[in-house]
């Protein structure tokens, strides 16, 4: 009996994925298509992720165990609890009304591509703004203009208390075509930092398998967690294509073009990090492309090249590129 009434509620479970989430994992967050956060505790962190929308709804890992499974599994794991009991505490929560939730544009973050093409087209270049100062206090500076990022100084997002609006810097979330699917945002302080709010990043649209791209697509190009990650290596080495995928499950998703044979794997050097690099290795092997980790000194680049400065995180990553990738990609005179 109990088996048979696990299959249905998983499923009524999954319908509203969102909600089981913000009860059972307060300390986790809304990132595009899933809910972020440390263990199947609850703690605070991003290494496990559940799916909350489409046909795997509900389904989540952990990225830093391996562990895999729906939200009943969550529910027993989290409360500690057999099947049987899940189920009973699963019900109770089915019977109970839908959250009401102080942070309402975050589902209004799953928006269309075209509400994402809106945004990005009243944006305006980064030169010059709070959000080039931003790059800056991060040891970037973009030395050529990288097309998906844009500045917007009106950026609206929801509180508790209601709409405010703070200037943001803006990444296109685009496929391999170059379309542009969804967006990322960083919410800014005055002084150039992150804007002092709860969650100063979201997503928007639709990320799964694309990805902020630097860059055109070609033979060779690298992958990233990232936004300043990746821009770190593309300090290094701007003639080098890359891309941001936001997070290691949308790296370990992340569709390759077409045209690629050679991917690096710009690697964070976390649990996280680890799990999406072997997943890209199993994927890439399974395309028959040659797919090869960049491993940082600290925790990713960006804060090897606070550290270390550009010519010592340039002769690192060289370190790690086949010979004739690291002379094909240098730095033009």
């Amino acid at each position: 009996m109990v088996t048979q009434d696990a299959g249905p509620t998983a499923r009524q479970l999954a319908s509203m994925a969102e909600d089981v989430c913000r009860h059972l994992l307060p300390k986790g967050h809304r990132e595009g298509r899933y809910w972020q956060v440390g263990d199947v505790s609850g703690a605070p962190g991003r290494s496990l992720y559940v799916c909350l929308v489409g046909p795997r709804a509900g389904k989540w890992t952990d990225a830093a165990t391996g562990e895999h499974g729906d939200l009943l599994d969550l529910i027993a794991l989290n409360q500690g609890l057999s099947l049987r009991d899940a189920i009973r505490e699963a019900q109770v929560f089915l019977r109970l009304p839908p959250t009401s939730r102080a942070d309402e544009p975050t589902q209004r973050d799953t928006g269309t591509p075209a509400s994402c093409r809106r945004l990005f087209a009243a944006s305006q270049p980064v030169r010059g703004t709070l959000a080039a100062r931003y790059l800056a206090g991060r040891g970037i500076v973009l030395v050529r203009a990288e097309l998906a990022l844009r500045f917007h100084p009106h950026c609206h997002r929801r509180e508790a208390h209601g709409r405010v609006s703070l200037p943001a810097l803006i990444a296109a979330v685009t496929n391999d075509n170059g379309q542009l699917r969804g967006l990322h945002r960083t919410w800014l302080a005055p002084d150039g930092g992150k804007a002092l709010v709860d969650g100063p990043r979201r997503a928007m649209g639709q990320l799964a398998g694309y990805a902020v791209r630097l860059g055109a697509a070609g033979p060779v190009m690298a992958a990233g967690e990232g936004l300043e990650t990746t821009l770190s290596l593309r300090m290094a080495f701007p003639r080098l294509p890359a891309v941001a995928a936001l997070s290691a499950p949308h790296l370990s998703a992340w569709t390759f073009p077409a045209a690629l044979r050679r991917l690096y794997v710009a690697c964070d050097a976390d649990a996280a990090g680890r799990w999406a690099l072997a997943k890209l290795l199993r994927r890439g092997l399974d395309a028959g492309l040659e797919v090869l980790p960049l491993h940082p000194r600290l925790d990713d680049f960006n804060s090897d090249l606070m550290a270390f400065g550009l010519a010592e995180l340039r002769d690192w990553i060289a370190s790690q590129l086949a010979g004739r990738d690291a002379a094909a990609f240098l730095p033009g005179e």
